[in-house]
């Protein structure tokens, strides 16, 4: 049984507590390693090394830094075979998604992020009676990352590559369900020559490290992707702190299918939007409102496609279709299935769970699963199932597809399919989401903000947004 470490001050130690907690895979439902159950303690300790290494990297020329995460980037990909199989095997993703997907993206935010302290800039206002004013962006200090399980390394580092880039030193929390790949890291850190300190690991429990983490009054800013209950109580921990605070949270991404979008690219893209990495992907469809002139038409078509999507071992080159990431996640989305039959759905194909070949036997696997005839008020239509399950529903008009668009406490993204440019441009603006796709998904520009309105978040990802967030701006007003 392997024995996960923390990686602080550029080492790997134990927890100083002495305990650990089961690593499960998901595709057997088997414990294959432990990790950490870290605590204040560990949180105390990782401070002291970044506090350590802090006045040293905040001023270290941006090209050595630059180098330093270029070089972590090289060495993501030089190892993209074993990190894609820890992925595939920690998190129950297709092992060929983690290949193509994860582990590049991973190797992608540190080369972006290298490449943009390069460029950051900030401005400068002349005044008329002899005076200039100009922002200095200085790093905040010492900040915490806390990502989560369904993107593990490549949501992990989306946070770290900023952080670092802007001169940060860093206290990292992956998620305790998919520990693996930020446990890798440390020594990938290690070899790329990251100084010790600049970047801590610690492994646990949210409402443990995670929370000592938020609570350390010398971490002087939050970044949290996940749950919008976790964020919730995240926001009320730290605001009283006055730290900065960036939260990514859920969605109940909405698809508008036009009559007179590219059909045949419309289906085939949908399915990927709706069931990718097992639905469990916040940026997913899992609302399809459909022109009612096609709604017929469509259905057929989508439902025949997505019953080719058969969930099988992640570690099998072919395998479209993985396992659910954990057992308790596995229980809610089934529930889930279980509260549409109630409310009132017929399933149009899925609807139940399925059990693997071979060492999958006591996997988490569920069948896609795509329902109608609930209402948008339905419960099914409204909370986060973070699934391999959408719901399907006809519109009359462009103005009642965007009424059950917006009909959500959520607003993170979503997608239109027209070849109308016009209609294109008008609902793209309408529509409450802070991402919007037009006759795409998932066509990531990381130039672009990222992050979305109402439930889904509080503030903006990625480009600028990202190194704005991990400064702080400082006015020089000079007389002359």
């Amino acid at each position: 049984m392997e024995l996960l470490k923390n990686f602080i001050d550029g080492q790997y130690v134990a927890p100083l507590s002495g305990l650990y907690l089961d690593n499960i895979e998901p595709a057997t439902g088997q414990i294959y390693s432990q990790l950490p159950d870290s605590d204040e303690n560990d949180v105390t300790l990782a401070v002291k090394a970044a506090e350590s290494a802090l006045s040293a990297w905040r001023v270290m020329p941006i090209e050595q830094r630059a180098e330093i995460l270029f070089n972590i980037a090289v060495e993501i990909e030089r190892q993209l075979e074993p990190l894609a199989n820890a992925e595939a095997k920690d998190n129950g993703k297709p092992i060929s998604l983690a290949r193509s997907v994860d582990i590049p993206r991973a190797a992608s935010n540190f080369k972006f992020f290298a490449h943009a302290s390069s460029q950051f800039s900030s401005e400068s206002h002349a005044m008329a009676d002899q005076a200039i004013n100009y922002t200095l962006r200085l790093p905040v200090g010492i900040v915490g990352c806390i990502s989560p399980w369904n993107l593990p390394l490549y949501l992990f580092t989306w946070k770290i590559a900023p952080a670092l880039a802007a001169g940060n030193c860093v206290i990292a929390k992956p998620s305790e369900i998919t520990p693996y790949t930020a446990y890798l890291l440390g020594k990938i850190c290690q070899d790329a020559g990251l100084p010790n300190g600049v970047l801590n690991i610690l492994h646990g429990k949210g409402a443990s490290v995670g929370a000592a983490i938020c609570e350390h009054p010398k971490i002087k800013a939050i970044s949290f992707t996940g749950g919008s209950n976790t964020g919730a109580a995240i926001a009320a921990q730290v605001a009283p702190k006055f730290k900065k605070l960036s939260l990514e949270l859920g969605g109940k991404n909405p698809a508008l299918i036009f009559a007179d979008c590219d059909f045949d690219n419309t289906v085939e893209q949908l399915v990927k939007a709706s069931f990718t990495n097992q639905g469990q992907i916040c940026l997913c469809a899992s609302r399809i409102y459909i022109e009612r002139s096609i709604y017929d038409k469509f259905k057929m078509a989508f439902v025949k496609k997505v019953k080719q999507l058969v969930p099988n071992d992640p570690m099998i080159e072919d395998t479209k279709l993985g396992a659910i990431v954990s057992k308790p996640h596995f229980d809610k989305i089934l529930s889930y299935i279980d509260l549409a039959k109630q409310e009132g759905a017929q399933i149009l194909t899925g609807g139940h769970s399925v059990q693997g070949d071979n060492r999958c036997a006591q996997g988490y696997f569920i069948m896609p699963t795509v329902i109608e005839g609930i209402s948008n008020s339905a419960r099914c239509n409204q909370e986060e199932v973070f699934g391999p399950m959408v719901s399907m529903q006809p519109f009359d008009t462009d103005e009642q597809a965007l009424e059950l668009a917006n009909e959500s406490q959520y607003g993170l993204a979503s997608t239109l399919w027209t070849q109308d440019l016009a209609r294109a441009h008008r609902l793209s603006e309408a529509i409450n989401t802070g991402i919007v796709w037009v006759n795409c998904w998932l066509l990531r520009d990381l130039r672009t903000p990222f992050g979305g309105m109402n439930q889904s978040g509080v503030g903006r990802e990625g480009g600028l947004e990202a190194m704005r967030f991990f400064t702080e701006p400082k006015n020089v007003c000079i007389k002359y």
